[in-house]
């Protein structure tokens, strides 16, 4: 039988409700006795079974990923075991799949038929674009944007790091797993704002050197 499948690509920053949306699709899909399949990669450390949870409490059971999991060889090894073509893959935390897992994603759905639909975070802490959602952005059929609201009223643009001050955080590893104590999402302009903010606490105000007639910026 002939299956058309397709790759989607759902982002959006940290608390625009990604996961939730994922969750409640897999309990549609329940719902209507769809065959799915729930995946997450084990990157995601946060929780210590395999499941997935959203910030407002609703979870489900899923399937880890492994940075050595081949995504096209366990869809062939299950329909070569149990006759199964799962209808919908819905896979959390997308950014953290490797290049070579995306093409394996898109494989499942250009051989087998299945759709994927990928739910995951665009750029880091830097605004740089991780290597998973990279993949995505250039392969997947379909692309959307789940927007959410910066403090300012802006849409959130960047999921900024801070410390336990705060202070938004500019050097670090790209991959450090976090909830509301070590990530903001805010939107281009408060993130600019906020670093340049945060750089100028380090100087004292300007003062007037008597010697000569002009000022200067003392350091610490």
């Amino acid at each position: 039988m002939y299956r058309k499948g397709k790759l989607y690509f759902r982002y959006g920053t940290m608390g625009s409700a990604k996961t939730a949306l994922l969750l409640t699709t897999a309990y549609n899909f329940e719902e209507r006795h769809m065959d799915y399949m729930c995946m997450k990669p084990i990157v995601d450390t946060r929780e210590c079974t395999n499941v997935i949870r959203s910030r407002i409490g609703i979870e489900r059971e899923c399937r880890w990923i492994y940075a050595t999991t081949d995504l096209y060889g366990m869809a062939l090894e299950m329909y070569r075991k149990e006759k199964r073509i799962v209808d919908w893959y819905l896979i959390d935390e997308a950014q953290f799949l490797t290049a070579q897992q995306v093409d394996q994603l898109a494989r499942i759905v250009d051989d087998l038929g299945s759709n994927v639909v990928c739910f995951g975070l665009r750029t880091d802490f830097k605004s740089n674009l991780f290597e998973g959602s990279r993949r995505l952005f250039e392969i997947a059929d379909t692309i959307d944007e789940i927007k959410s609201t910066c403090n300012c009223g802006h849409k959130t643009i960047v999921n900024a790091r801070i410390d336990s001050e705060g202070n938004i955080v500019s050097e670090g590893a790209q991959v450090e797993i976090g909830g509301n104590d070590r990530y903001v999402a805010v939107c281009r302009r408060c993130w600019r704002n906020r670093r340049i903010e945060q750089a100028r606490r380090g100087s004292l105000p300007l003062v007037f050197d008597e010697g000569t007639e002009q000022t200067q910026e003392v350091t610490e």
